[in-house]
């Protein structure tokens, strides 16, 4: 009776502690990690997220590192009090866990599912003086002379680095990988024609396409973008049922009290249905997303086994 006493005390006593956790929070400002550099497809996002969501003091950090492996680690690794979160992607939480041979988190039990914010396809982008205008010219330069066109990506073991393996497989080329730190010195080398061709996701690409620095010649989505209406997708391309989106969420560590995770995807909903911000974030070529924790949590297990799939069968990996 001893034993059971103490521990429905202690019980309470965390009952109360969490509850008066999230009774004061936030208290100060919370510090959302964004672990790609700053400009990038994911930094847009959470900036942009973040402004319309009142009632707190962001403090955004970009901390890049081995994929985005660092900056979700650091999370992973921090304080379960509201303080600390993530804006992670598809890379990092689905794919990073078969792509690395170890990982310093888990992205399942190291973590809480807070919300998903939006979603986006690739685009696949030439400089405006290429040569190449479609996926079709890509195909004939590629078979004419295997692995001599270089694409360039965000990382290894990225989405757009697996997604273009995939259409390697597809289209039955050999084309040659560059991967690099972060956006900018990619967009740099291509639009300069040093790197023919650049895979990622729209939010990164779209404003050096609109300013005619950069030519779109296809996206990964099975429909066509709004925004990008003339350029085709690579299924309507000729290579149908072809589909790659990245995605975007907010998380924090494990054990992130309940109270918090509530008030948080809900103001994170209620921001994602602000008209402005839905426009900003169509304009850069991404999709609303929302939705529950729950939901979020099932798609990231979800996609670990289907892009640990496309990890094996692309024999990319990272030690």
């Amino acid at each position: 009776m001893l034993i059971t006493r103490r521990a429905a005390v202690a019980f309470a006593a965390a009952a109360l502690a969490t509850a008066a956790i999230a009774e004061t929070w936030p208290s100060r400002p919370i510090k959302l990690i964004v672990p790609f550099p700053a400009g990038g497809g994911t930094d847009i996002i959470a900036r942009e997220v973040t402004q319309k969501i009142p009632g707190y003091t962001w403090v955004v950090d970009n901390k890049p590192g081995s994929g985005g492996n660092l900056g979700i680690d650091a999370v992973a690794k921090s304080p379960a009090d509201g303080y600390s979160l993530v804006i992670g992607q598809t890379s990092n939480l689905a794919i990073n866990p078969t792509l690395y041979s170890k990982l310093p988190y888990d992205s399942v039990k190291d973590l809480t599912p807070i919300a998903l914010v939006a979603s986006s396809p690739l685009v696949i982008v030439a400089s405006a003086n290429s040569p190449f205008h479609t996926i079709a010219d890509v195909v004939k330069e590629a078979k004419a002379k295997p692995g001599t066109i270089n694409f360039a990506t965000s990382g290894n073991g990225t989405v757009a680095h697996l997604a273009t393996e995939s259409f390697q497989k597809a289209a039955g080329v050999k084309l040659t990988h560059i991967p690099y730190k972060g956006a900018s010195q990619g967009v740099t080398d291509v639009i300069s024609g040093q790197v023919q061709l650049y895979v990622s996701s729209i939010p990164t690409l779209i404003g050096h396409i609109k300013s005619g620095k950069m030519r779109a010649i296809a996206v990964t989505s099975t429909k066509r973008v709004d925004d990008l209406p003339n350029v085709p997708t690579i299924a309507e391309s000729g290579y149908k049922g072809f589909e790659a989106v990245t995605w975007f969420g907010i998380l924090g560590p494990a054990k992130l009290p309940k109270d918090i995770v509530t008030k948080l995807n809900a103001d994170f909903n209620k921001a994602l249905k602000d008209p402005a911000l839905a426009k900003k974030l169509e304009d850069q070529g991404a999709d609303i997303a929302g939705g529950t924790p729950e939901e979020f949590a099932k798609l990231i297990r979800e996609d670990i086994t289907r892009w640990g799939k496309i990890v094996k069968e692309s024999g990319a990996k990272v030690d």
